[in-house]
């Protein structure tokens, strides 16, 4: 008989479904509106336009539809170009190519992890229509300097804050400080609703915009007539009503995140040399994923195996874009060269940041951390006092 106990696994996110989100989807499953029709949409919108204090909001299947949404009810198209951070999720740049756009890829800012003015103003050209700020793993970007720049050269700000779900800058709410804002509700984000996506905007106009070509661009006046070509990125109802209920317990789960880490701060405040998520006093983050840059001779890959040995999940930082062979037609020659994106991703690790972690969880991880990284710390010692060896010996 085997009584050996199966070591704990943490994952890199989980879901909190509750009684609530089961009430919710029951009703709407029993309601027999189970598409894209039914109140838990009109209601999730409603109460997700309130929460980004916004006039207005467009759900969608999932986040990426949103951003497309955004760029195409904004008129971007072939011949225009949309500055993109290198440091981000695929679909960022994705979107743009959707509508025909060119992704131009603008280095981030050490500070933040995310693009600033400084940054976007060197990716800039007369063809640059828009700019997608990604809020990077829930830290806001400097946003003041940005809607500066856009205003100046009438170029459109897109706050992509898929990873972002209440996050604040100089007290506002991301999301609703660009012209237009996206979200996901992906299974790993604050707020889910397994898939699915929202637009956001003060701009009634551009709401509409967006609503009509959400739906197969069908006429508001005549059914089944379609002036243009649309997109079929409706959210259902079921989907909306596990969301609302998400969102009523929204303040829940920040407070967790933030919980979450300061306690990684607080077991790794001796450790100067692994770097943490940026903590900014203009700014509070939504602290969606913990994250770590670790010294420049380490390699994350290495790290994230050893961990997994001790049950503790990671993930590497994003790939950055500009060097993906799927954008090679596009950077531009000679290849472009965005060095704090670039370094980031090649030492960056995100680790469990789930709210249903506890202190004891996040000691654990913590204490993890310390023997991988000591142990190889060692072995690096130990080679490099080899080699020393080997070479007074060869003289």
């Amino acid at each position: 008989m085997n009584n050996s106990k199966k070591k704990k696994f943490y994952p890199i996110a989980e879901p909190d479904i509750g009684p609530l989100e089961r009430k919710y989807v029951l009703d709407a499953v029993r309601s027999g509106w189970v598409s894209s029709l039914g109140r838990y949409v009109i209601e999730f919108e409603r109460r997700f336009a309130e929460f980004c204090e916004t006039r207005e909001a467009v759900s969608t299947c999932n986040g990426t539809a949103a951003l497309h949404l955004a760029l195409a009810s904004l008129g971007i198209g072939p011949g225009d170009e949309v500055v993109v951070p290198a440091l981000t999720f695929v679909a960022s740049a994705s979107a743009v190519v959707y509508t025909g756009a060119r992704p131009v890829f603008a280095d981030v800012d050490e500070s933040t992890w995310c693009v600033s003015a400084e940054t976007i103003a060197r990716a800039l050209s007369p063809r640059t229509r828009a700019i997608i700020v990604v809020h990077l793993f829930g830290q806001p970007a400097d946003m003041d300097p940005i809607l500066a720049l856009g205003a100046r050269r009438r170029i459109r700000v897109i706050e992509d804050a898929a990873e972002a779900h209440g996050a604040l800058y100089r007290g506002r709410k991301v999301g609703g400080i660009g012209d237009v804002g996206v979200f996901s509700f992906y299974g790993n984000k604050i707020v889910t609703t397994g898939e699915g996506g929202m637009l956001v905007t003060g701009d009634r106009t551009l709401a509409e915009r967006a609503r009509f070509l959400r739906d197969h661009a069908m006429s508001p006046s005549r059914r089944y007539y379609h002036p243009e070509i649309g997109y079929n990125y409706r959210l259902t109802n079921l989907q909306a009503a596990l969301g609302l209920a998400q969102l009523e317990r929204v303040d829940e789960f920040i407070a967790r995140r933030v919980e979450v880490m300061r306690w990684y701060r607080e077991e790794l405040r001796d450790r100067p040399d692994l770097i943490l998520n940026p903590d900014l006093p203009w700014a509070r983050s939504a602290d969606w994923m913990v994250s770590m840059v670790f010294p420049k001779d380490f390699r994350p890959d290495e790290i994230a195996e050893r961990l997994r040995e001790k049950g503790v999940d990671s993930r590497p930082f994003f790939h950055p874009l500009h060097l993906l062979p799927s954008f090679a037609s596009r950077r531009g020659k000679p290849p472009l060269s965005l060095p704090v994106a670039e370094e980031l991703a090649r030492r960056g690790l995100s680790l469990p940041s789930a709210g249903k972690l506890r202190r004891g969880d996040i000691a654990y991880i913590c204490r993890s951390i310390r023997e991988v990284v000591n142990s190889a710390a060692g072995q690096k010692a130990r080679a490099r006092t080899n080699q020393r060896r080997r070479a007074r010996a060869s003289v």
